[in-house]
């Protein structure tokens, strides 16, 4: 049973509410987030999207000792969890990754050029061109300019509807939400939301942008997301299934 607990620290100060260290479990070595928080009254354990990653929330004045106890406790519960979830697939040439829900098999072309998505008579393929090294770079680059064209275009039509501007939109690599909206009406997208169907690409708009009118998930707000997006509930549910499985892809 591999089980270990790594005092080295990766980055915080001592003392700090937010420590960053390592945890060895179930033959993983996974980063481990540790965050006090003055509303919590337990400790709390939490798998990130695609196994990237551990978070440990304490309430204040918890000290090292208590929460290598609690991970311990948790120990088989974890292997648990871990176990079911496979090691985090990289992308590479002759795999499958989808771009709008469509599977694209990847395929590398040593000469220099531009990335692109082509249909094939038995399929998709993403051309990925240049040196070997760079393809994870190639493909996440793709996304993101693929992103900011789309979404670009359905920030708009959504904040025309709705008559509220968005501030800014920017476009980010998150594994913990696919989207947020601040109070100033800046938006943020994951780019790893082109891998997901077009409609639930449409969906993560409309919540967004629903956001600039009501900040908060309440009965209001929910009517509006539905008014932008009739598929809302779908979408919604979708992503909630599948979405893990995209914030696992390595790139």
């Amino acid at each position: 049973m591999a089980f270990g607990f790594s005092r080295k620290r990766i980055s915080g100060k001592t003392g700090s509410a937010v420590q960053h260290l390592t945890h060895d479990v179930a033959g993983r070595t996974l980063s481990l987030r540790i965050a006090e928080n003055p509303r919590a009254r337990r400790l709390t354990l939490r798998i990130k999207p695609g196994a990237t990653g551990l978070s440990v929330t304490t309430p204040v004045g918890i000290s090292m000792l208590e929460v290598e106890r609690f991970l311990f406790r948790n120990r088989d519960w974890l292997e648990e969890k871990l176990g079911k979830l496979p090691e985090r697939p990289v992308v590479r040439p002759g795999i499958k990754i989808p771009i709008r829900g469509v599977n694209h098999e990847i395929v590398h072309e040593p000469r220099r050029g531009v990335t692109e998505a082509v249909r094939t008579g038995d399929g998709a393929q993403l051309i990925v061109r240049g040196e070997r090294i760079h393809l994870p770079r190639r493909i996440a680059d793709y996304l993101k300019k693929e992103a900011k064209a789309e979404i670009g275009e359905l920030v708009a039509r959504h904040t025309d509807t709705v008559g509220r501007p968005a501030k800014s939109i920017r476009y980010k690599d998150t594994t913990s939400r696919w989207g947020s909206c601040s109070s100033e009406g800046n938006l943020s997208f994951s780019w790893r939301i082109m891998m997901a169907p077009k409609p639930v690409i449409n969906y993560l708009v409309a919540h967004e942008v629903a956001h600039l009118v009501h900040m908060n998930h309440g009965k209001d707000f929910w009517a509006l997301c539905e008014e932008l997006c009739p598929d809302t509930e779908r979408c919604r549910a979708w992503l909630k299934k599948n979405g893990t499985a995209l914030q696992a892809i390595g790139f």
